[in-house]
């Protein structure tokens, strides 16, 4: 039996491994290889590795972690979840059983693209959701942003600290009067009509298309389309969910416990914080590999 299987090998999956290897336990770590973002050709704001390709990231990690004897990596999907704490079950696609004293859930999320023509072919590269990791590449420049809701709001305020030229798109939403005015009184433009095309030229620069009036031309199209849990192992366990604006995510205590004693959750698929960030899913990932592995002390 391990001590803990993660459920999910990206950035918080496998910092959690890390922590558990280093401190001599047992982990196998399950994972299906499609890291939340393999769309994009770099990943920026993460220490010692900025602007690196996300995928070559994760090999490193992978790699270092064959120095720890206790960490077992395996490529494959996790069916389904039984039992209780120091007695877990995972069926794994394969038909592997296999049993933990805890587990780690990061498993993350995916995003559901919209039925734009060109729009999911476009997301990770004209299309991006966080200032963070793409601004600084495209400062100065002319920026879109679809509307989502009134969140969108603190996107306006958020940008500004990268450009000062920034278009909505409102993509069919009702911007109350106050809101709009308050955007005409940032120098930001409305841009009405449901958008029914995204047309794209060059590595980053959208034509964004609409069901009403010309096309509009920006430099990146920043969009952020609701996400959902990438797997339901979450249901069949009961746990304890929270339902943000982009999706539901896990609920966790300040040690990354879910509602569940035993089970821990880290990443994207435990963080309420957005945009999302490499950077907070390795440290919520770690986080989860001490505090489960501070569980199990006697």
């Amino acid at each position: 039996m391990d001590d803990v299987i993660i459920i999910g090998g990206s950035f918080a999956g496998l910092a959690a491994a890390l922590q558990l290897g280093r401190a001599r336990r047992k982990v196998t770590v399950l994972d299906t290889g499609l890291p939340r973002n393999r769309f994009a050709g770099h990943s920026h704001g993460l220490l010692g590795h900025d602007h690196k390709p996300p995928l070559d990231i994760l090999a490193e990690a992978r790699q270092q972690l064959t120095r720890y004897p206790t960490i077992r990596l395996i490529n494959a999907r996790a069916d389904s979840i039984s039992g209780t704490i120091d007695n877990f079950s995972v069926l794994t696609g394969d038909g592997e059983s296999l049993g933990a004293r805890r587990l780690i859930l990061s498993y993350g999320v995916v995003d559901q693209m919209p039925a734009v023509p060109g729009f999911a072919e476009s997301w990770g590269t004209s299309i991006v959701p966080c200032p963070y990791c793409d601004g600084f590449e495209v400062a100065g420049q002319h920026w879109g942003l679809v509307w989502s809701g009134p969140q969108s709001m603190n996107q306006v305020r958020l940008f500004h600290d990268w450009t000062d030229r920034l278009t909505v798109f409102a993509d069919g939403h009702d911007i109350a009067p106050d809101i709009r005015a308050d955007l005409a009184g940032r120098h930001v433009p409305v841009v009405d009509g449901r958008i029914t095309e995204i047309a794209r030229h060059g590595a980053h620069n959208a034509i964004v298309k609409r069901d009403t009036g010309p096309d509009v031309a920006v430099d990146i199209l920043f969009a952020h389309p609701r996400n959902k849990p990438s797997a339901s192992l979450h249901e069949s366990l009961g746990l304890a969910t929270v339902d943000t604006p982009l999706g539901i995510i896990l609920k966790v205590d300040e040690r990354r416990q879910t509602s569940m004693p035993g089970i821990y959750a880290a990443g994207d698929l435990a963080n309420p914080l957005t945009p999302p960030s490499v950077t907070l899913a390795s440290s919520h990932g770690a986080m989860a590999g001490i505090f489960a592995q501070q569980s199990m002390l006697v």
